[in-house]
């Protein structure tokens, strides 16, 4: 009886990991006959991509799946082997540095996008602050914290410690930062009032009612933010391209100035 029972239960689970595999099968089957274009993404993208690639999809009836992160973690990701057709970086450097590693079609490179850095506080806060060389921003703060991307990585911290460095007011506040994976998660911190203040891109504010502009940073306190994008070396997907060419159209122009973009490379008519 004890060995029937086995048999049984060996016959069972047979079962199940067949029916397990014809799923696998059929799922993957699918995926290759809808391969959708991969993008990997600025999170302070979000908002004016997501209508981008549903204009798109409306237009062409082909399908767009967008990775957001940080511009750093997104680069990692792709020399780490992560299967993305396009790179759509925050700044220059990230996409440098794909560029050094062979990890991307250097002809697709453009630079698409400008943007413009800014002080945030939660809405109605009634805090002013005068971004000029010799701004105390420890002692607006007190013993609270300002949110940013990490310094070292993501392109807004990035820029918005070149700023403060150039504004003289990185040491006052440098132990003071409250580092975040991206530049919307520092965003959601103000948004949340867990911190008086944050420095993130002027796009971003538009897509959160809860915070307000305190102050813009003067263009020359911070290196030039630029968003170039770029279709990856690995990428097979046809379809790739001609999103890409899309992104680069006055097509998709609209959604990224309604975001407070600014178009740096010349839009062109076809799509």
């Amino acid at each position: 009886m004890r060995s029937r029972r086995a048999s049984i239960g060996k016959f069972a689970k047979g079962i199940v990991l067949g029916l397990f595999l014809s799923g696998f099968a059929l799922v993957g089957g699918a995926s290759a006959q809808t391969k959708d274009v991969v993008v990997f993404a600025a999170a302070s993208l979000k908002n004016a991509l997501d209508d981008a690639s549903a204009a798109w999809m409306r237009e062409t009836g082909k399908r767009v799946t967008i990775s957001y992160a940080a511009s750093n973690a997104l680069a990692k990701q792709i020399e780490s082997g992560a299967p993305a057709d396009l790179f759509f970086s925050a700044d220059l450097d990230w996409m440098d540095y794909l560029a050094s590693k062979g990890l991307i079609r250097p002809e697709s490179r453009v630079s698409l996008l400008g943007n413009s850095l800014v002080l945030i506080a939660p809405k109605g806060s009634t805090m002013q602050v005068a971004l000029q060389p010799g701004v105390d921003l420890a002692a607006i703060l007190g013993s609270n914290r300002l949110a940013m991307g990490h310094v070292d990585a993501v392109p807004a911290g990035k820029y918005g410690k070149a700023a403060l460095e150039h504004l003289g007011a990185w040491n006052g506040v440098k132990d003071r930062v409250a580092q975040a994976d991206n530049v919307r998660a520092a965003l959601l911190l103000v948004s949340r009032g867990e911190a008086p203040l944050g420095i993130v891109y002027k796009t971003d504010t538009v897509s959160d009612p809860n915070v307000s502009i305190v102050a813009t940073f003067p263009e020359e306190s911070h290196p030039p933010i630029v968003y170039p994008v770029a279709l990856t070396k690995d990428s097979t997907n046809p379809d790739a391209p001609a999103f890409l060419a899309f992104l680069r159209s006055d097509k998709s122009k609209p959604f990224f100035d309604k975001q407070g973009f600014t178009f740096v490379g010349k839009a062109t008519s076809g799509s």
